[in-house]
């Protein structure tokens, strides 16, 4: 707790900013710190106290790891033996925040042996992406999609959307998820991704929702931009309300999003 300060420079200077005070996310972090501490003081395990907390993992999980990391800078020569004893911890808390998440109950593993979206979507010029709202993870994705990030479909699936959005941009891009989340229309966006090898390009397309009766799911659809680069400050992802393109719909053959068929 002393070097508290410290550890929140640490995480600063690693560019990921503190959340509000007031926050979910903050309620989050405070009790991750304290589940550490007992932790490192305590022989027997024990679980992490998250009753009454809901948030999502997408923004917490990766901000407890980034706590961690700062905590072993702070930790001067002693970091490797610190990370020993904080990492089996970690992994707890991260665990803990997955199985009290309301899609994780609902939907179990993220991996899916069933299509999360139609088959014909495959077909589709443009990079598609569906990415589960709660938890940030990718349930689905075309070809182009893979090709766009110079990896495959199917190591898209299953892995967090946010390892391939640049760090000056995910908080708006979790915004665009959110804002799906709560039901918002379809829209047009603009933003940036990056690639396995860090190389950064700009994509624009449009983004919708689609609920079922176990997670609502943001639908991407997005090709890269030959307009001016997205810049990083506020106001860098336009949307309209109006006039976005949708995926394709699946006819009824198809399958839908959560896996079944119509």
């Amino acid at each position: 707790m002393r070097k508290r300060p410290a550890c929140e420079k640490a995480l600063r200077e690693a560019g990921r900013s503190l959340p509000a005070p007031d926050s979910p996310e903050a309620e989050a972090l405070r009790r991750f710190r304290s589940f550490l501490t007992t932790g490192l003081l305590r022989a027997d395990a024990f679980e992490p106290a998250l009753e009454g907390l809901r948030v999502r993992e997408r923004r917490v999980v990766p901000l407890a790891r980034a706590w961690v990391e700062a905590v072993v800078a702070c930790a001067g020569p002693q970091g490797p033996a610190v990370r020993s004893r904080l990492d089996p911890l970690l992994e707890r808390f991260v665990l803990a925040v997955r199985a009290t998440a309301p899609a994780r109950r609902a939907s179990g593993a993220p991996r899916s042996t069933r299509r999360a979206v139609p088959a014909a979507i495959d077909r589709v010029a443009d990079a598609f992406f569906a990415v589960d709202t709660e938890t940030g993870l990718v349930v689905d994705a075309n070809p182009a999609a893979g090709a766009l990030l110079a990896t495959t479909r199917d190591a898209l699936v299953g892995n967090e959307f946010g390892h391939h959005v640049p760090e000056d941009l995910r908080e708006r891009i979790w915004g665009e998820l959110d804002a799906v989340a709560e039901g918002t229309d379809a829209r047009l966006v603009r933003a940036a991704l990056c690639d396995g090898s860090g190389r950064r390009f700009d994509v624009e397309g449009s983004i919708t929702g689609w609920t079922t009766r176990r997670r609502t799911l943001a639908l991407l659809l997005v090709r890269p931009a030959e307009a001016v680069p997205v810049p990083a400050r506020p106001g860098a992802l336009r949307e309209t309300a109006a006039g976005a393109p949708r995926p394709p719909a699946p006819g009824p053959a198809d399958a839908s999003p959560d896996g079944s068929r119509s």
